[in-house]
Parts: C-alpha cells; sequence; structure tokens
C-alpha cells in the first residue's frame, strides 16, 4: 500500500512525525507538506503561480520526505503527481481539533478531500493541543487502531477523525453542527498599529452522537463525510413545489 501523508501545520509538525512513523506498520510512505504552516487554509489550490518541492530539512526516520511552497491541497495534487499509483492520503495529526463547523476552513481535511476529488481514499486526523504538545505516543495506539480499521476497505472513501487528550475507545459519530458567537478583539502591535483576532465560542451544547460530543468524552470520533453538499430533503420540497404548480 502506497500512503501520502501530509498535512497543514507545515513539515517541521511533531504531528506529521507521529502519523507517518504509525502509517509506516500499513505500507509505502512518503511525506509531503507544506514548508510554512498552512492552518485555516481550507481548499485554496495556487494557480498565480508555479509550485516547487526540495527534500526536508528534517529527517522522518528513513521515510522520503519533501516540502512545497503551497497549501495542504497543493501537496497532495504534487504529491500524487509524484508518486503515481497512491493508495491512500492521510492528512495530520493536526495540532488542534477539527470537529463540526470547522471542516469548513479545515487545511488538514482539505488535503483529505482533494484527495478524493482525484480518486483517492483521504483521512484527515486531529487531536487537541493546550499549553503543551499532545502526547503522540500516548495516541499512537488509537491511532493505529484507527488505520486498521478504515484501511480494511478500498474503497474510496472520506473520513473526519478527531482524537481527545485520553481516548478510552473509538466510535462513528456524525458532524456536529452548532450556531457560533462570532468575536473580534481589537488590539495594538508594539508599532501602534491595530489588529484584530477572530475568535468564536460556540451558543449551544454538543449533541450525543456528535464529533464535539465523543472527543468532549474521551471517544475517538470518526465521521464519514461525502463531497456532494446537496441538501436533498431541501432539493425535494422545491421539486415538489414545482410539480404541484404544474398540475
Amino acid at each position: 500500500m502506497r500512503i501520502l501523508v501530509t498535512n497543514d501545520d507545515g513539515i517541521y509538525s511533531p504531528g506529521i512525525a507521529a502519523l507517518a512513523k504509525v502509517a509506516a506498520k500499513f505500507g509505502e510512505v512518503r511525506i509531503v507538506a507544506p514548508d510554512v504552516e498552512q492552518s485555516s487554509m481550507g481548499h485554496a489550490v495556487t494557480h498565480s503561480r508555479p509550485l516547487s518541492y526540495k527534500k526536508s530539512p528534517i529527517e522522518f526516520e528513513g521515510l522520503e520526505a519533501y516540502r512545497v511552497n503551497g497549501t495542504p491541497a497543493d501537496c497532495v495534487a504534487l504529491g500524487t503527481h509524484l508518486w503515481s499509483k497512491t493508495d491512500v492520503v492521510l492528512s495530520g495529526i493536526n495540532m488542534g481539533p477539527n470537529l463540526g463547523n470547522s471542516m469548513w476552513h479545515s487545511g488538514t481535511l482539505a488535503a483529505a478531500k482533494q484527495a478524493v476529488l482525484l480518486g483517492i481514499r483521504g483521512i484527515a486526523l486531529s487531536t487537541p493541543v493546550g499549553k503543551t504538545e499532545p502526547d503522540f505516543d500516548k495516541l499512537a495506539p488509537f491511532v493505529e487502531k484507527t488505520l486498521a480499521l478504515l484501511l480494511k476497505s478500498t474503497d474510496l472513501a472520506l473520513y473526519n477523525v478527531n482524537f481527545p487528550e485520553h481516548p478510552e475507545n473509538i466510535i462513528w459519530t456524525r458532524q456536529s453542527v452548532r450556531l457560533y458567537d462570532g468575536t473580534v478583539i481589537p488590539g495594538t502591535d508594539p508599532h501602534g498599529r491595530k489588529h484584530y483576532w477572530f475568535t468564536v465560542k460556540p451558543l449551544e451544547p454538543a449533541e450525543e452522537g456528535t464529533d464535539r460530543w465523543a472527543v468532549e468524552n474521551n471517544l475517538v470520533s470518526i465521521t464519514p463525510l461525502r463531497l456532494d453538499l446537496t441538501d436533498e430533503l431541501a432539493l425535494q420540497q422545491q421539486q415538489n413545489k414545482t410539480n404541484e404548480k404544474d398540475v
């Protein structure tokens, strides 16, 4: 199995090293990641300038590793072009969760989505981060169990995985969709120039069975996703209204 590993935190992130180490138990691994952090980049792709790649300045225990002057989606597009017959793309382990609404702007998940757009399985993996780095050694057994579960099938699929700080079990979940209170916090830099931080806080508690609820309860969350964003119920309702008018 050929496994391409990428992320949005950049080639220097300890999360990508932790993921590549576990992934190597399942097949041949190659790392292609952004040369700088690209968090919250979403599914941006570079079309206004050429991309290039260079050998990684840090070693990954004998694995081939390269850095790209582009986004996570760029890394997948370029990586799979250079390494033909890639079987699966793993993105992460992200330093910070990608739960609920954050899926919309997650660069980590965008890399996995780019893989699926190219006809390759994509799995995004994330974990919360506090004042210290996540304990990736502690997470490693659950990362391995998760990959063993998801890599059994060869079907084209997209998964979003989130590991709590102290995982106890693995469950299947749905996306948490909650309303947020967006807040803009103004500040001033040392030169007196104004700047702004954007932050949000949820207005509703997480519903049981969702990804956010799982992580809050020390459960590894696996959420199967799809690229089709069509609201099937709304579409059916509008089609029914149209048909009624035609009668």
